[in-house]
């Protein structure tokens, strides 16, 4: 394999290889490494990066390390310049490198060159590891000698390095800051030289009495300095000191609005903004009414709009925030002046009319964000203004298809269904001026003023009714050509109508977007079309859709895949017709969907592969397969009443027996299996939701819907029939007045109130069992069948990505060869893991730490007592460890004191910021094979033998 190949391996970087490719890359490489052509040793140090990230694991990475050190030491300067970039890339792995003192060593042994140039890579290369070696006294020394070089590259590369060890390593900052101070101070300083020093000062945090010096030192600078460089770099400086240390942020606060205010120089004020816009999302808290009050009448007295506009995103940043509240809460003689007369809503209602769309859209964010968080008191005014500022805004960037028109109306219409969101009685008028201008706007403005009328029309469904009308005669004239706006606007409009419809589309909404589809849209536009009726219940147009999408595709996985998702949409269609009271047709369209849904799973089974295995999509199918079968079986067990009633005799069985349970006869053992069948549904519910770590929030809510609708069922079973004594309703009380985010979780919340509701009033009036019951149960079954089911976001598409890869050792040469121990020893497992991200990680959560849980098992028992004993489990451990820059280690002893084979057994789960656990896997496995050690053995065979020789016997002979 040459270089090109190990090149063409890396760029795959697929992490379904084995590790064996993997360390034949390293091989290539490292031939390269040793090859005589300088452009081939270079270009296998730039190929490192990919290795390191296709197999993250410190027994490789330490190797490349010390080849990458080999080559620092020996190459020429070019050589270690490469060497340095990628140490630099792979900051997240260098705490793998196990022999660290090794590495330090080759590289360290440069700095002693004769070459400036070689002893400045040298420090920065030193500088980059200050994470894994601060405490170095030799590389403290070096940095220190060198900040007295007279070449000014190593002198560059010494401030690199010491500004880089005082981040980590507070010996280091308490040493280093009087020599810096010396040098800002020397009057044989360049003042270049001096900027560069400057900066060094934000690290020296570590102590209150270092950052009170360091403070000192940079007010004497920003006194004695007044150039514009100086001044700039010591205030920010300044900043980043009282960022970190915290305790001065609100004097910092004071001098940046006094340079804002009182120095003329624009660069210096636009440093001052910027760092107030720092400090206003670190320290939000901290600023006091008179910090707010001073840089409103900043911004009102500026007369460049770019300092405006800086001055206005740092009051947009505190206008969300508690800073908000201490302004109008503190302000001197509330009672006199009213709301709207203060600095801060006259500068938002000026800037909101600005002919600047930045300043107008941050002018809208300040107004609404008051709006929403000021007290009811003076508000009325206040909110007419921010709408009318808002439509203002919304009429001149509708029409305008540049960038900043685009930014500034996507900002107006985010503040305004915010406000809306929290004013209800504003929306009506609002939806009406924004479907009127939708027939004007260019085509990216109707695309964003559709995604605000579906997310005004999901948190309020009384106004989809309204928008219908309009929607539908504008997606008729909507699309004249096949560009991606185009596109882009028939799925937005054909979601918001989906909204509106609240999931019952009428023939001749289905016939406008089928003519429009048929016109002009693409396969892909079709597909995300149908995706958006699946996910708001418009079961029967999604399946039309995906019908005629199924020959389109080029893969017979995409097939497959679009098959599935038709038949599920048939099997939902089904449920659609199911009418109250009608239980035999109930019955009937349950087998109907349980008929497609059976097709469907098959065709989504072969729609997987090995890369997109659609592992939550199986489960939740299944669940929903299963869900519907016991449904079905309720319904039966109900109607057994009618066939098979409780004997006349049933009330003496039941005084008899001392169970009161027999006084429902037959069907109260069949309604046990009906309600234990429910609680295991739930469970697997449970089980789905918490491996789904990566799923949006819809999604696992919708999850959450299918569990309660599953214990709902359970618990009204027992309420009704089983146990109506000691069921007890009051913790389901609060289900109707829970906040909902979606038309499928509104509805599905009414179906559990008004259930509840039900078996209260029944179970109050009425003793089991009888057909009251029984219909009252299966009501509960058809009202949750009528609800459309919603497939949500993570069914199609996988924001966030987030696995396990993990590595145990000792491993075996072989998978089927056990590890062998002696059973008198313990077993060090070390366990290592790596945690790797999609292209969004964090999206939705984070890992906050791995919980790795060890267990071993006996499989076979050697030895003359070869019988098993019943508790099998010979080892169980838990550990949780918090991974940093995405790797984490732990070790775990176990005991094999019982000879034979042994599987253990290690599971990795996650839990994150919020202290959920979530159970993503991966489950590894390795035998052992517990021997028994020479020692016993020999003890064992010798007491053996001594039993087995015969006692002599006495004979005529023996007495001589």
């Amino acid at each position: 394999m040459s270089l090109s190949t190990a090149r063409s391996f890396l760029s795959e970087a697929c992490y379904g290889e084995q590790e064996l490719d993997a360390n034949s890359a390293l091989m290539e490489l490292d031939k390269g490494l040793r090859s005589g052509k300088l452009g081939e040793q270079c270009e296998a140090v730039v190929l490192f990066p990919k290795l390191f990230q296709k197999y993250p694991f410190p027994i490789l990475i330490n190797s490349a390390f010390l080849k990458l050190a080999d080559i620092f030491r020996l190459g020429n300067n070019f050589l270690r310049l490469c060497v340095l970039k990628v140490t630099q890339q792979s900051e997240k792995h260098l705490e793998k490198i196990l022999n660290v003192d090794e590495f330090v060593k080759r590289v360290f042994s440069v700095i002693h060159s004769n070459d400036p140039v070689a002893r400045a890579i040298t420090l920065r290369m030193l500088g980059s590891l200050a994470s894994i070696i601060p405490e170095r006294k030799n590389a403290h020394h070096s940095i220190r000698q060198s900040l007295d070089s007279h070449d000014n590259v190593e002198v560059e590369a010494a401030i690199f390095a010491a500004a880089s060890f005082s981040a980590q390593s507070k010996d280091f900052a308490a040493g280093i800051c009087n020599k810096v101070s010396e040098m800002i101070q020397g009057l044989d300083t360049p003042v270049e030289l001096k900027l560069k020093l400057i900066p060094m000062l934000q690290h020296m945090h570590h102590e209150a009495s270092l950052a009170s010096s360091s403070r000192e030192l940079l007010q004497h600078l920003v006194n004695s300095y007044p150039s514009t460089p100086m001044v700039i770099v010591t205030l920010h400086t300044f900043t980043q000191l009282a960022a970190s240390s915290l305790i001065d942020i609100p004097k910092q606060l004071q001098l940046l609005l006094q340079y804002l205010k009182d120095d003329p120089r624009k660069a210096v004020k636009r440093l001052a903004i910027n760092d107030l816009k720092l400090l206003a999302k670190k320290a939000p808290h901290l600023w006091i009414r008179e910090n707010t009050q001073t840089l409103c009448e900043c911004a009102l007295t500026s007369p460049y709009n770019s300092l405006k506009l800086g001055m206005l995103a740092v009051l947009s940043t505190l206008s969300g925030t508690i800073a908000i509240k201490q302004y109008f809460n503190n302000m001197p003689g509330t009672s006199s002046v009213p709301l709207r007369l203060t600095d801060l809503v006259k500068l938002a209602q000026e800037c909101c009319y600005h002919s600047n769309l930045a300043v107008a859209a941050h002018g809208i964010i300040v107004l609404s964000n008051i709006a929403i968080s000021c007290p009811e008191k003076d508000i009325v005014q206040l909110e007419q203004d921010t709408v009318l500022g808002v439509e203002s805004l919304l009429m001149l960037c509708s029409q305008d298809n540049s960038p900043s028109a685009q930014a500034t109306l996507k900002t107006a219409l985010t503040s305004l269904v915010k406000l809306l969101k929290s004013r209800p009685h504003l929306s009506q008028s609002a939806v009406d001026f924004l479907l009127g201008q939708l027939h004007l706007s260019c085509d990216s403005s109707r695309v964003l003023m559709c995604h605000a009328l579906a997310a005004i029309a999901t948190h309020l469904p009384v106004l989809g009714d309204g928008m219908l009308g309009d929607l539908v005669d504008l997606y008729r004239v909507a699309s004249q050509s096949s560009t991606d706006k185009q596109q882009e606007l028939l799925v937005s409009l054909a979601t918001v109508i989906f909204v509106a419809s609240q999931s019952s589309l009428s023939a001749e909404v289905k016939t406008v977007i089928k003519q429009q589809l048929e016109n002009v849209a693409n396969g892909w536009t079709v597909y995300r079309i149908a995706r958006q009726a699946s996910r708001m219940g418009c079961h029967e147009f999604s399946s039309e859709l995906y019908q005629s999408l199924r020959t389109r595709v080029a893969s017979e996985h995409f097939y497959f895949w679009l098959n599935s998702l038709k038949e599920f949409s048939q099997a939902e269609q089904c449920l659609s017709h199911v009418e109250d009271g009608d239980y035999s047709g109930a019955m009937t369209a349950i087998a109907e969907a349980l008929r497609s849904y059976q097709k469907g799973i098959a065709s989504l089974t072969a729609a997987s592969t090995p890369l997109s295995p659609l592992t939550f999509q199986c489960e939740f199918i299944k669940l929903r397969i299963d869900t519907l079968q016991a449904l079905s079986q309720l319904i039966c067990t109900c109607n057994s009443l009618k066939t098979s009633p409780p004997p006349a005799i049933a009330t003496t069985i039941a005084l008899t027996s001392g169970n009161d349970l027999q006084r429902c006869g037959r069907i109260a053992m069949q309604m046990k299996v009906c309600m234990d069948e429910f609680r295991s549904l739930a469970a697997r519910y449970a089980d789905l939701h918490q491996s789904s770590f990566d799923a949006d929030y819809a999604t696992l809510r919708n999850v959450e819907l299918q569990q309660q609708s599953c214990l709902l069922v359970s618990h009204v079973i027992e309420a009704l029939i089983l146990d109506p004594q000691a069921a007890s309703f009051q913790e389901y009380g609060t289900v109707g007045s829970v906040q909902t985010e979606s038309e499928y979780e509104r509805r599905m919340m009414s179906v559990f109130s008004h259930v509840l509701e039900e078996a209260e009033g029944l179970t109050k009036k009425h003793p089991p069992v009888s057909c009251l019951h029984t219909g009252c149960l299966c009501d509960a079954v058809i009202a949750l069948l009528k609800v459309p089911l919603s497939f949500q976001r993570y069914f199609f598409q996988k924001l966030q990505s987030t696995s396990i890869k993990l590595a145990l050792s000792p491993s075996p040469r072989t998978p089927s060869e056990p590890i062998p121990v002696q059973n008198s020893q313990q077993l060090t497992l070390k366990v290592e893991g790596v945690v790797q991200h999609g292209s969004t990680p964090g999206l939705f959560r984070k890992i906050q730490s791995v919980c790795l849980n060890v267990t071993s098992v006996l499989q076979s028992k050697t030895g003359p007592d070869f019988k098993i004993p019943l508790d099998t489990k010979t080892n169980e451990i838990e550990q949780r460890v918090e991974p940093h820059n995405d790797y984490f280690s732990t070790q775990f002893l176990l005991n094999f004191s019982i000879l034979g084979t042994h599987t253990v057994t290690v599971e990795a789960s996650v839990v994150d910021e919020s202290g959920i656990e979530w159970k993503t896997g991966p489950k590894t496995t390795v035998s052992v094979k517990s021997l028994e050690d020479p020692y016993s053995q020999q003890l064992r065979h010798q007491l053996q033998q001594s039993a087995a020789q015969p006692a002599p016997q006495r004979g005529a002979y023996t007495r001589f």
